[in-house]
């Protein structure tokens, strides 16, 4: 006599089929109750592709090119650039933006630093540090030239980015890349 193979129990069947279910909804409601919430919380994303970033005022606030391009030529204006880095932007002669702005961090020990219109440089009031209008030491104890940011205008928005490019004061590759 031939052994049968019990089929499995249908009700079991029903059991895992109606748990399966439910765990289903329970997860889709609780998909759909929390996206929105995740969305909120995660700041959106305030640069582009190429990790650029929009300069803003000290609150955070958009800057218009318009803005700065209202100053008069020789003006540097102190915009959060890349990772919130305080960065000079220069107005041309041409009422254009320099296509480089100069980081405000020493970097000998890290200060930031006033532009000092009358002497014509950025002077460092921690130890001394100065450098001249593009950001090349004058006076140590600083041993690098100040960190560059690439600048561009579209529209009326000022985009920064990190510049990447040969070093157009040394004619070396950045230290800061």
């Amino acid at each position: 006599m031939e052994e049968s193979i019990p089929l499995e129990n249908p009700l079991m069947f029903r059991r895992q089929l109606l748990n399966f279910l439910t765990g289903a909804a329970v997860a889709a409601t609780a998909t759909v109750a929390l996206y929105p919430a995740a969305k909120f919380l995660v700041p959106p994303a305030e640069g582009s592709e190429d990790g650029s970033l929009l300069a803003k005022d000290i609150h955070g606030n958009l800057i218009p090119a318009s803005q700065i391009l209202a100053a008069p030529p020789g003006t540097r204006a102190l915009v959060a650039g890349l990772a919130g880095e305080p960065t000079y932007l220069t107005v041309r002669e041409d009422g254009t933006l320099h296509p480089w702005g100069i980081v405000d961090n020493c970097t000998h020990l890290g200060c930031t630093f006033p532009w000092n219109p009358n002497d014509n440089q950025f002077q460092c009031p921690c130890h001394g540090s100065r450098y001249d209008p593009e950001g090349t030491v004058v006076r140590g104890p600083a041993p690098l030239p100040l960190k560059l940011v690439r600048v561009a205008v579209k529209e009326d928005a000022i985009w920064i980015s990190l510049w990447k490019e040969t070093d157009p004061r040394t004619g070396q590759k950045p230290w800061w890349v």
